[in-house]
């Protein structure tokens, strides 16, 4: 059945890419959270244990509510991890770095998917497609606190 939501195909396709850029990149920084909650080591283990956690929760959460944007959009929502390594924009990390690096790469990766969000905006705004707009302001909004209280941690 055709989709007649007051967006057009073409307008629809643009921002369905736009947010699987978006869901790649957020799968992506949800799976190096989650490796470094596994993982890190040090005097701030159990603070940064905790806050990994909260962290790769939300991004959890997160993948689901843009995964089903981009289906109420009329377009498959990408699933594989050869599609995110294609799409991602944030390098997935296979070594054990110490606390403070994880730290940095955490900061980089929210960032990452913060310029992501941003830049679906303008196909969203000319479709006058606000479920979509929503969603960005408000993973812009996690994402830029997230990257500030991380940064926070290196602070010296």
């Amino acid at each position: 059945m055709e989709i007649d939501i007051g967006i057009s195909k073409k307008d629809r396709k643009a921002i369905a890419d736009g947010l699987s850029k978006l869901l790649a990149d957020t799968y992506t920084l949800y799976l190096k959270t989650h490796n470094f909650h596994w993982n890190v080591e040090g005097p701030m283990f159990n603070t940064l244990h905790l806050m990994f956690e909260t962290q790769y929760n939300e991004l959890a959460l997160a993948v689901d509510a843009i995964a089903e944007r981009i289906r109420a959009l009329g377009h498959p929502a990408p699933g594989s991890y050869a599609a995110y390594a294609k799409l991602s924009s944030i390098k997935e990390e296979t070594g054990q770095p110490r606390a403070e690096e994880m730290i940095r790469q955490l900061v980089d990766g929210q960032e990452a998917v913060a310029r992501t969000a941003r830049a679906v905006f303008p196909a969203a705004e000319k479709a006058g497609d606000e479920p979509t707009a929503d969603l960005l302001t408000q993973r812009l909004q996690i994402h830029e606190k997230t990257a500030w209280m991380l940064r926070a941690l290196l602070s010296k």
